[in-house]
């Protein structure tokens, strides 16, 4: 099964079962970002930002200097808790191979904290670079970073028991808007995919179609 068909599937899925205030909340916040008519994301061509983040392990991972090696896939997600993100980093790292074939790099951000990212990465067996942005600075560099509206805060808090601040180890509750973007050696960024819909991803075969015309 394809990412886009295990999106849908998980989609119709939330649909049958969460209870209606749930998916109000939900749809509400896509609709919103949405409708805002910001234009979210560094556009293709554009520069892309440099930045220092520590990994799983806490190592730091320059950007810059992983593009001297080849380009990088360097793609923005929610956190390990969210099962969309999941999905789409089981799914990315099925092509690993093929992505380190062609010379590239993979990297993926989140907000977590660098204990849950560390966790995060063992629980899915991860194989490239999880890193932290826990106060959401690069995010912002990249003009995805937004901040989570209070009746998602109190829907997650209630019905969830999730404090996101407290798990981002961070004051604020704060998260990107799920990003991938192609970045060629000379740091420019090729092409990028910004989508307000969480439940929506960039396929594998796109960052591979993609990575073919660098």
């Amino acid at each position: 099964m394809s990412l886009n068909q295990t999106l849908e599937e998980m989609k119709q899925q939330f649909v049958a079962h969460s209870p209606m205030e749930v998916q109000a909340a939900m749809f509400r916040s896509i609709r919103e970002q949405q409708e805002s008519g910001m234009q979210y994301g560094l556009q293709e061509g554009q520069k892309a930002k440099d930045f220092t983040l520590k990994n799983a392990m806490g190592s730091p991972v320059h950007l810059f200097e992983e593009l001297a090696q080849g380009p990088v896939v360097l793609s923005f997600y929610r956190g390990g808790w969210c099962p969309y993100c999941n999905a789409q980093l089981r799914s990315y790292q099925k092509v690993l191979p093929e992505i380190q074939a062609l010379g590239a790099r993979l990297i993926a951000v989140s907000p977590q904290s660098p204990d849950n990212t560390l966790s995060h990465q063992e629980k899915e067996e991860l194989q490239f670079e999880v890193l932290s942005d826990t106060n959401g600075l690069v995010a912002a560099f990249y003009n995805i970073l937004y901040d989570v509206p209070s009746y998602l805060q109190e829907l997650m808090t209630n019905r969830f028991n999730m404090n996101l601040a407290e798990y981002n180890a961070t004051e604020r509750w704060i998260l990107p808007i799920p990003s991938t973007f192609m970045i060629d050696e000379s740091g420019i960024i090729r092409s990028a995919y910004v989508n307000p819909d969480f439940m929506k991803r960039l396929a594998p075969e796109d960052i591979l179609d993609e990575l073919r015309k660098l």
